[in-house]
């Protein structure tokens, strides 16, 4: 883990870089993933070989859903382990990537859509370290999260994730973390290595190629296409970060999936990078 002082002094005064760095939207499924070397994962580990180092990284995880809108403004977020009835090895990892609260009061100022709250009690969430441990081992690298507002609608998370859109210039990794869809309701443990019910594959297929083809606008109306969105968005939460990822592509960015996997019948691992 990097000395206080130093990662601070680094990051004190982020400079604008001619790097445009890219966006990620990683659908991270299970914990267990956070600890097991499998095809998800290893992409994990690729990914943070293959982009540019990144000077911090902000996550908007499924699972610090809000009222209101908070960033994490500690020296140190904890790792929390937000789930239950998994192995006691899951339960033992910690990620202790430092904070950066120069950073977090940066971001809240950039957004002016709202008001953000500078917080100092959440931490990081499964959402975050599961897969940040397989794309920066070190821990080295300051992680910030952002909070999900359950009170605003999908555009304007959308045009929230717009305003920091500079950061992307600064090195700043922007990462949403849930998956496109998400049924644990109607999951099928006999389909949990591979494979999806018809109406989960039909509307991937469909949110892909509106995400390649550069559509959101029925992206965030997902509520108008139709019986298959409503199944695999039963709730928001883990859908709304891919808003986010796609309100940060600029005109030129290029867009390309990985990790394009059905499980258990009803959730999708489908990742995409944007630049």
């Amino acid at each position: 883990m990097a000395n206080l002082s130093t990662i601070r002094q680094m990051n004190a005064s982020l400079p604008v870089q001619d790097l445009l760095m890219p966006v990620l939207f990683i659908g991270h499924g299970s914990p267990m993933n956070g600890i097991e070397s499998n095809a998800f994962s290893n992409s994990w580990a690729e990914m943070g070989k293959t982009i540019p180092v990144p000077k911090a990284v902000i996550v908007v995880s499924a699972h610090w859903f809000t009222n209101g809108t908070a960033v994490t403004a500690m020296d140190f977020p904890q790792t929390i382990h937000d789930f239950g009835g998994f192995p006691q090895a899951l339960f033992d990892v910690q990620y202790p990537a430092p904070g950066d609260p120069a950073l977090a009061a940066e971001a809240a100022g950039l957004i002016s859509s709202t008001n953000v709250e500078l917080d100092h009690d959440w931490g990081l969430d499964h959402g975050a370290w599961t897969v940040l441990q397989h794309m920066f081992p070190l821990a080295d690298i300051p992680v910030l999260q952002l909070s999900i507002d359950y009170r605003k609608d999908p555009r304007a998370h959308y045009e929230m994730a717009a305003e920091l859109v500079s950061l992307r210039r600064k090195g700043v990794l922007i990462l949403g973390s849930g998956n496109m869809v998400h049924n644990l309701r109607m999951m099928n443990w006999s389909m949990i290595n591979g494979g999806g019910y018809d109406w989960a594959l039909e509307i991937n297929e469909q949110f892909k190629q509106l995400i390649m083809n550069g559509d959101h606008r029925p992206l965030m109306a997902y509520q108008q296409l139709g019986k298959a969105a409503m199944l695999a968005i039963p709730t928001p939460e883990h859908y709304l970060p891919l808003l986010y990822a796609l309100g940060l592509q600029l005109p030129h960015d290029q867009v390309s999936l990985f990790n394009d996997q059905a499980v258990g019948g009803s959730l999708t691992m489908t990742s995409v990078r944007i630049g």
